[in-house]
This record gives C-alpha cells, sequence and structure tokens, in this order.
C-alpha cells in the first residue's frame, strides 16, 4: 500500500526527487537559492538621470549576471561520477516590463570547485532546459568535465548565454 502511494504521489509530482546517490558518491549538494542582483555595487555621485558613472558587476567565479531574476526554491545533487540532478522552482524575472515572467529562457547548471582563479567551469549541456511558465525546470544531466574533487562548491543556473540567473546554496554539514 505504501509503495503504491509513493508511486502515485511522484507521478503527480507531489513527492520530491528520488536521491540517486548515496553519501559515499555525493561530491556536493545544494538546499535552497539566491536569485541574481546583476550590480554588486555603485560608485561616484549620481547622474542627472539616476544612473552612476561607476557600476561593478556581480560577477560569481568568473560568470557575468544576468538581469535580476527571483528563484522560490533549488535543490540539487552532484555525484562523483558528474552526474548532476537539480530542481529549481519560480525561477522568475524580477525587474522590467516582463516581471514575473520567465522570458522564455532555457537554463544549464555549472559547478564551480575552485575558491580562487583560476576556475574551471563544468556545466550541463549549453543548449538548456526551458523554463516552464511559472519558472520550474529540472535538470538531469552529466557535468563537463566531470570534477574529480570539490572543496568550494558553487552552483550557478545559466540562461544559453552564459549569464548566471540563480545560485545554489551549498549544504553544509554542520
Amino acid at each position: 500500500m505504501k509503495t503504491r502511494i509513493a508511486v502515485v504521489l511522484l507521478a503527480l509530482g507531489i513527492a520530491g526527487p528520488v536521491v540517486h546517490a548515496n553519501n559515499d558518491d555525493l561530491l556536493a549538494s545544494f538546499e535552497g537559492g539566491i536569485g541574481v542582483q546583476p550590480v554588486l555595487n555603485v560608485a561616484g555621485p549620481a547622474n542627472a538621470d539616476g544612473t552612476f558613472p561607476n557600476v561593478r558587476q556581480n560577477v560569481v567565479r568568473g560568470v557575468t549576471p544576468g538581469t535580476p531574476w527571483r528563484i522560490a526554491d533549488l535543490r540539487a545533487e552532484v555525484e562523483t561520477s558528474g552526474h548532476i540532478t537539480v530542481r529549481g522552482r519560480g525561477l522568475l524575472l524580477a525587474s522590467g516590463n516582463n516581471i514575473g515572467f520567465n522570458g522564455n529562457a532555457k537554463v544549464f547548471a555549472t559547478l564551480i570547485c575552485e575558491a580562487t582563479a583560476p576556475f574551471v567551469e563544468h556545466s550541463t549541456t549549453l543548449t538548456g532546459v526551458p523554463l516552464a511558465a511559472n519558472g520550474d525546470f529540472r535538470i538531469d544531466d552529466m557535468l563537463s568535465p566531470a570534477p574529480a574533487d570539490c572543496s568550494s562548491p558553487v552552483l550557478l543556473i545559466r540562461n544559453t548565454n552564459g549569464a548566471w540567473f540563480a545560485a545554489g546554496i551549498p549544504t553544509r554539514n554542520d
């Protein structure tokens, strides 16, 4: 009976994704997400039109940001083989005339394991997966190249132009 209920819940998408990796196979995991804020800071006096002469982009480990986006939830696991599963919910534009929409975007995942340059990008298929109208998406793919070690994991969700939209929050073993 319990098995039948679990199958029904999974088929309806109510239950969470099945965990593929056991702890020995797990390289990194992420629980929760942060939407992109493209501007890190500004400097100098404001121009008459409200803009600033010196704007510093929020570049993360060499990857430039997209426009403002928000994400409701993100869960991801990366196995030592390079297999990655990502479930994102509510990745939507957070500014402009299309605020609250998915921008017809396609996304892919990039794992970066180095804390300082040079950075190696371990990415899923660059053609990406489309966002649903509500911003939900799933990635089940292999990272290329597969990382051998990941002491300082950063997971970026990117558009097919290469800009990052959202970042995963690493799971800490506290």
